[in-house]
């Protein structure tokens, strides 16, 4: 496995990092880079260790992660979006959420970072340098999600709600993609 194929599965797991980056950039007023900044970072760091959380779990727990990883990341993705379109529908005062609370962050950065760790064990069987990978895993995946959260910013100022929305869609969306390449059918 080479320095491009390495590149080309960080861009593929860096893309869900992307996705729920345009969510919360979705919920801010003005963009504020100091939490675009932080979203990178949890998104960043999440996706470069997990795969280093899998290397080091290797083939011995392969078939217990490989079974039920896509039933996690489907249940956080799920019940995040419910909510983000639950939210959009209600009348109460709209007051946008842009937190970067770190338990908000956890849980997101833990929901599209699981596809990583099952990464991380078929790494295990490939002689390659775990830390140079994890590292452009990273990278790539602080980068989408710092694009991530102003592309989201752009389309959230000029389409409030219906944003919201597609946003809390896109979630539950992605986790439905994982969950159906888990069971063979996508």
């Amino acid at each position: 496995m080479g320095v491009i194929d390495i590149f080309l599965i960080s861009i593929g797991l860096g893309m869900d990092s992307c996705a729920v980056s345009i969510c919360k950039g979705l919920s801010m007023k003005k963009m504020d880079w100091k939490k675009a900044l932080i979203i990178g970072a949890y998104f960043g760091g999440f996706q470069a260790l997990m795969p280093l959380i899998g290397y080091g779990l290797g083939l011995g727990f392969e078939n217990i992660i490989k079974h039920v990883d896509h039933w996690i990341a489907f249940g956080l993705l799920l019940i995040i979006g419910g909510n983000m379109i639950k939210e959009a529908f209600s009348n109460e005062n709209n007051v946008q959420d842009d937190s970067v609370n770190y338990k908000i962050m956890i849980v997101l950065a833990i929901a599209t970072s699981i596809d990583a760790l099952a990464i991380g064990i078929t790494f295990a069987f490939f002689k390659i340098n775990i830390i140079a990978s994890i590292i452009l895993i990273g990278i790539v995946a602080f980068i989408l999600s710092v694009i991530g959260v102003k592309i989201g910013n752009i389309f959230g100022n000029r389409y409030g709600k219906i944003t919201e929305i597609m946003g809390g869609i896109i979630l539950i969306l992605i986790g439905v993609k994982i969950l159906l390449e888990h069971l063979n059918f996508g």
